[in-house]
């Protein structure tokens, strides 16, 4: 499972650099998927899962829990952002070469209706809109499962060469 991870286990971990630029983004994120790869600390960290991916597509999962609560009783927005960077960001990520990387440059999130405990299992959905040379963007939906929209975003990012 943690095939060249650092810090990998319970905690997470990510591949060393000269393993990660031998692989494409749609490499790596089926790694990550199958268990191939440790998941990122952050998806450890807030329980989140790479659930599928399909070129110009990501999916992540998460069961919004009390430990994601803000001080007035509710899922806190930032959840919803970290879920939509994730899905958004991967779509774009499906199309990159061995030795591409990226960045978020900016998101954009808009908050339809607020998660709780009850919520239940959310899906982050992510597509690419369009992957250029120098940039990409992405748009995502959060729905859950009877398909009500929780939140919707859109990014731009920045691909570079490792």
């Amino acid at each position: 499972m943690t095939d060249g991870a650092s810090s990998a286990g319970s905690r997470g971990g990510f591949l060393p650099p000269a393993q990660l630029r031998a692989l494409s983004g749609m490499e790596l994120l089926e790694g990550l998927r199958d268990g191939r790869y440790a998941p990122p600390p952050i998806a450890v960290l807030l329980g989140y899962t790479l659930a599928e991916v399909r070129k110009g597509e990501a999916v992540f999962t998460c069961v919004p829990r009390f430990e994601h609560y803000n001080p007035i009783g509710s899922v806190h927005g930032g959840l919803a952002g970290v879920l939509l960077d994730s899905a958004m960001s991967c779509a774009a990520q499906t199309h990159l070469a061995a030795g591409q990387g990226y960045t978020t440059l900016e998101y954009r999130v808009h908050l339809v209706r607020g998660m709780t405990e009850a919520t239940g299992l959310v899906r982050a959905e992510g597509t690419s809109v369009h992957v250029g040379r120098r940039t990409a963007t992405a748009e995502g939906r959060i729905v859950d499962a009877a398909g009500k929209l929780y939140a919707h975003g859109t990014t731009t990012c920045l691909i570079f060469d490792m």
